[in-house]
């Protein structure tokens, strides 16, 4: 017995690892890729909503400031390289006296921004 007196099951498995071993890393490996992949995929979900609103809030911003000097109710679609926001603009008249209530509803299809405004009434 040149082995140290083992038994020889013991021997014939010393030096590598057994299947259940390394099923079982693969299976942790692989849950963290799962994990993984979808925090990004959440993540960069956000990112793009984050990104339209941005957007939408500016459009609208310009908007608003255009309906200041010539206010009037309307509807369209940016132009280029917006042409997937399309925008509604309305006037009404208000509680207060000499002032006009604007507002304007810029929308992408799934994210709908809206802002309001008081302005003296053009005469």
């Amino acid at each position: 017995m040149r082995d140290g007196g083992r038994p020889r099951a013991f021997r014939l498995h010393a030096g590598g690892f057994t299947l259940l071993e390394v099923m079982i890393s693969l299976a942790i490996v692989g849950g963290l890729l799962v994990t993984l992949i979808y925090t990004l995929n959440y993540h960069l979900g956000i990112a793009g909503r984050h990104r339209s609103v941005t957007v939408a809030t500016s459009l609208a911003a310009e908007k608003m400031y255009e309906m200041e000097r010539t206010p009037a109710a309307g509807k369209g679609q940016f132009p280029e390289p917006y042409e997937g926001f399309s925008y509604e603009t309305a006037v009404k008249a208000s509680s207060f006296p000499g002032m006009s209530e604007i507002s304007v509803v810029v929308s992408d299809g799934k994210e709908k921004i809206s802002l309001a405004e008081l302005i003296r009434k053009v005469k």
